[in-house]
């Protein structure tokens, strides 16, 4: 029998428009969507417009103070917000947008709607490519001749080299991430389950995310990322493992330039393997980065289309409820035949690697297919040795892990979505102008052709 699958879309969240030249672009996720609607995938899934957060909900992991600079902060105010935006992060790499609370309202809210239906068993797996921005963090702590930057400010007293350290708490956007919307689905999920479990395959550390449950045991986090020579965002080392109840609980796997399919695979399926059957998670969430694919304009790794699509489905074969997020991928055409490829393995469907004709067809030019060749020359510098080194030393901090931690009967707090309203809109519903306000960007999503996806942007 097929799992069912919840699939979540907003059809202006492709139009919001980081600025000229930014890497980031939304609009991979209009490519994204309509590729699945012209190879018919919709029609095996639950297709909904989803939620938009409200502050509050964006509360529950961000300071106020944050959240409301968010939805005030536009372009034509923010010379009166300086000190704020120094203060949250906002500028170059989060720069302040068109609609920038829109977007967070946006993509936060649908996540939060595959976390509660998951919740209520509407669903197996709830999809949302527009989700999985890790980066976002609560806070960050500036501190003096302190080893351990990545830690809460909980931790850092009995991790610094001397007594005097001093500390600021910092509500912060990071890395092209304004609100985490991984943090606050988990948050939502672990109001039904015990015991939750994260998966990140994004080229970069899900920094964001770990901090988050640094603490607990309750979430159990793994991340596969690019690490070393002060690749962003510098956290990540294996010897990350997480502090007090949330001890062994976090689990990282630092690789190196050049990783493939194979190191890949013989490395993602034995840890992740190991991981359920130590762990026993309830729920698991899955991070579906892109750039972690060759010729990312931002990555340097050497997975294939069907290599990342392999982690997607062996996650899925462990049978556990399942939600699906986004996060980076820069190499915009690409991200559209990954995820969209996803969503086929998810559905256990098979689709042509001929594309089928769409409004964005030319955007996959020249050769019009699903699995391009997207290797580069960057030599595999992930030795046998090295890979080995990691899988023992994970196996080992696998083992600390007594037992799985259970929860004692408690309350279930209210949900975020009520599923018993009869006002409840059409699941098929797209929604008509009067339901919401449409972004409008200043150009078609590139700035000349010094802004395009194009084989020469990357640096091999």
């Amino acid at each position: 029998m097929n799992n069912r699958t919840s699939y979540f879309y907003d059809p202006d969240v492709g139009n919001f428009h980081y600025g000229a030249g930014h890497p980031m672009k939304p609009h991979r996720l209009s490519l994204t969507h309509s590729l699945v609607l012209h190879y018919g995938l919709y029609k095996k899934m639950m297709v909904f417009k989803p939620y938009k957060a409200s502050q509050h909900d964006m509360c529950r992991f961000h300071s106020e103070d944050y959240i409301d600079f968010l939805q005030k902060v536009s372009p034509n105010n923010m010379q009166g917000f300086t000190k704020s935006l120094n203060t949250f992060n906002v500028g170059d790499d989060c720069p302040v947008f068109p609609g920038l609370f829109e977007f967070c309202s946006r993509y936060t809210g649908a996540s939060l709607q595959g976390a509660t239906q998951l919740n209520h068993k509407i669903c197996d797996i709830a999809i949302n490519w527009a989700g999985g921005l890790h980066h976002a963090k609560k806070f960050e702590v500036r501190r003096k001749c302190c080893m351990l930057s990545f830690l809460p400010a909980e931790l850092i007293t009995f991790n610094c080299r001397v007594k005097k350290t001093k500390m600021i708490s910092v509500f912060k956007a990071s890395g092209f991430c304004y609100v985490n919307d991984i943090v606050i689905s988990i948050l939502e999920l672990l109001k039904y389950h015990p015991r939750v479990l994260y998966i990140d395959i994004d080229i970069h550390h899900g920094d964001g995310v770990q901090e988050a449950f640094y603490l607990t045991d309750r979430v159990m986090t793994v991340s596969f990322h690019k690490y070393g020579n002060y690749f962003f965002p510098g956290t990540g080392d294996m010897y990350e493992v997480g502090a007090e109840s949330g001890r062994y609980y976090c689990l990282n796997v630092p690789l190196r330039d050049g990783i493939d399919d194979q190191s890949y695979r013989q490395l993602f399926q034995p840890v992740i393997k190991q991981v359920v059957d130590f762990y026993q998670p309830t729920c698991i969430v899955l991070q579906c980065g892109a750039d972690s694919l060759g010729c990312d304009r931002l990555g340097c790794f050497n997975l294939s289309i069907r290599g990342h699509g392999d982690c997607v489905e062996f996650v899925k074969s462990f049978k556990i409820p399942l939600l699906v997020l986004g996060g980076g991928g820069y190499t915009v055409r690409n991200v559209a035949r990954c995820w969209t490829f996803e969503t086929s393995l998810l559905l256990d469907e098979s689709i042509s690697d001929e594309l089928p004709y769409s409004e964005y067809f030319e955007y996959f030019a020249p050769d019009f297919t699903l699995h391009p060749d997207v290797s580069t020359r960057i030599e595999n510098q992930n030795s046998r040795p090295y890979l080995e080194q990691i899988r023992q030393t994970v196996f080992e901090n696998l083992k600390m892990l007594n037992h799985a931690p259970s929860v004692q009967i408690h309350d279930v707090p209210s949900d975020v979505l009520s599923y018993e309203r009869t006002d409840e809109p059409d699941p098929d519903e797209r929604g008509g102008e009067e339901n919401y306000t449409r972004p409008e960007a200043a150009n078609e999503f590139y700035d000349g052709d010094h802004d395009n996806d194009k084989e020469s942007d990357v640096e091999i």
